[in-house]
């Protein structure tokens, strides 16, 4: 008999793992850092992230020394996600490589995000903390 492995929500690049340790390393509070999705911006939606606590129903994914939340609210927008950091001269910010993204604003603040359809990949895959 072989095992079920869990899936995670998202991926989280090395570099967006080092950039969550720094912040968390820095924070007075939380546990980890939550990722989830408002509506808003010309787009429809945007990215927000805080440092928090989980609640009841969040994923929890521990990278290395640090821990992003994913908002239950959120799962199914950000389900086949890849979470990075693209660095200029002048700033550094968290990157959502996202097969959920239909489109986005031209200021690149709001995205239109449509929830992911489990039906098109055959079975729904199991989901849970890792």
């Amino acid at each position: 008999m072989t095992a079920i492995q869990k899936m995670s929500v998202m991926n989280v690049s090395p570099a967006a793992a080092e950039r969550v340790r720094a912040l968390l390393a820095t924070a007075d509070e939380g546990q980890g850092l939550r990722v989830s999705v408002e509506k808003g911006g010309c787009a429809g939606m945007s990215y927000k992230m805080d440092i928090a606590e989980p609640k009841k129903g969040d994923e929890i994914i521990d990278v290395e020394g640090g821990r992003v939340i994913v908002d239950a609210a959120a799962v199914l927008y950000l389900l086949g996600t890849t979470m990075d950091v693209k660095t200029t001269q002048f700033s550094s910010t968290f990157v959502f490589e996202n097969p959920n993204q239909t489109s986005a604003c031209g200021c690149g603040e709001s995205v239109e995000l449509t929830p992911a359809n489990l039906g098109k990949v055959g079975a729904a895959p199991e989901i849970g903390s890792s």
